[in-house]
C-alpha cells in the first residue's frame, strides 16, 4: 500500500476530470491528461507549488478550507469527499483528539426535557445540542422528519443532513434560508474556540465545500430563534410551519416545536399522525 495516498488520490482525480467538466477550454495541444496542475490550483486558489508537495507527499497536513476548495474544483461526490477527508486525517496521524478542557457535549436529553417532549405531542417536537445532534424527539416529528431521510443516520444531525444529503433540497423549497439559519445558530450560540463546532465544520468544509464555507464565514447573519419553515412532505404534501426554539443554557440544548402556520397543514399533520382532524391548531403568524 502506498504511503502517499492522499497525494495519489488526488493526483488521480486531477488526471480524470477533463478540462471541459470545469468549464475550461480544451487546447488542441495537452500532453496530460485530464488537468494541469496549474489549472487546478487556480480553480482551487492554492498556488501551483502547494498543490505539487500535496501530489508528492511533501505536505500533509492541508486545511479544510484547501481541502473543501479541491474537492468544489473537482467536482467530487459526497463519498469522494468523505474519502479525501479520510485519507487526510490518516496521513495526519488520525482523527483530532478532543480538548479535554472543553465542557463535554450532550448526547441525552434529561428525563424531564423528556418528559415535556411527551405533553407536545402529536406537535413535532426535537431537542438538539449545540451542533445540531438530534437528541430525542416526539412522534410527530419522526413522522415529520423520518420520510424526508433526516431521521436516517445512526447519529442524526440538522446541518450534515441539510448539506449532505441531497433529499434535503427537496424537502425544503427554501433550502437557502434554512441553510442560513442553522450555520447562523452553530456560528453565533457556542462557545468560542469550541472543538466539537471546529471538528463538524471541518467535515462539512470538506463535505459540503463553498455551501457551508461562505455561510460560516459570514458573521453578519444572526440567528432566529422563531420563523417560519416550508417542507415538501412526500407523504403529506406541502407544508407551511413555524417553529419556536426554547434554550436550555444548562446543557447546551433547545428544543424546538414546529406548529402549522394554516388550517391546511394542522389537517395534513393530523392524517399523518393518523389522528382525527383538530388534534392540532393553526398559529397565525404574527403581523
Amino acid at each position: 500500500m502506498s504511503d502517499n495516498e492522499l497525494g495519489t488520490f488526488l493526483r488521480t482525480w486531477r488526471e480524470a476530470v477533463t478540462p471541459a467538466e470545469v468549464g475550461l477550454p480544451t487546447g488542441p495541444r495537452r500532453r496530460t491528461p485530464g488537468l494541469r496542475r496549474a489549472e487546478l490550483a487556480t480553480l482551487a486558489g492554492i498556488s501551483v507549488e502547494y498543490l505539487t508537495r500535496l501530489e508528492q507527499g511533501r505536505d500533509r497536513h492541508p486545511s479544510a478550507q484547501v481541502l473543501g476548495a479541491l474537492a468544489d474544483a473537482l467536482n467530487l461526490s459526497l463519498r469522494d469527499r468523505m474519502l479525501l477527508r479520510r485519507l487526510t486525517k490518516e496521513a495526519d496521524g488520525g482523527d483530532p483528539l478532543i480538548c479535554a478542557a472543553a465542557p463535554p457535549l450532550s448526547r441525552t436529553a434529561r428525563p424531564t426535557v423528556l418528559a415535556v417532549l411527551d405533553r407536545l405531542e402529536p406537535a413535532p417536537a426535537v431537542v438538539l445540542n449545540w451542533i445540531g445532534d438530534v437528541l430525542a424527539h416526539t412522534t410527530g416529528y419522526e413522522r415529520l422528519a423520518g420520510p424526508i431521510g433526516l431521521l436516517d443516520a445512526e447519529r442524526p444531525n440538522l446541518l450534515r443532513y441539510l448539506f449532505t444529503d441531497e433529499r434535503a433540497r427537496r424537502a425544503y423549497p427554501d433550502w437557502d434560508r434554512v441553510a442560513d439559519d442553522l450555520v447562523a445558530q452553530l456560528r453565533h450560540e457556542v462557545p468560542l474556540r469550541d472543538p466539537y463546532v471546529a471538528e463538524l465544520a471541518d467535515e462539512l468544509t470538506v463535505t459540503a465545500g463553498a455551501e457551508f464555507t461562505d455561510r460560516f464565514a459570514d458573521l453578519a447573519v444572526a440567528p432566529r430563534r422563531v420563523g417560519s419553515q416550508r417542507i415538501e412532505h412526500p407523504e403529506a404534501g406541502p407544508l407551511r410551519l413555524l417553529h419556536e426554539t426554547l434554550a436550555l443554557p444548562e446543557d447546551g440544548q433547545r428544543v424546538v416545536v414546529h406548529l402549522p402556520a394554516d388550517d391546511a397543514t394542522a389537517t395534513a399533520l393530523d392524517r399523518l399522525n393518523g389522528r382525527r382532524p383538530g388534534a392540532l391548531r393553526a398559529v397565525g403568524e404574527a403581523g
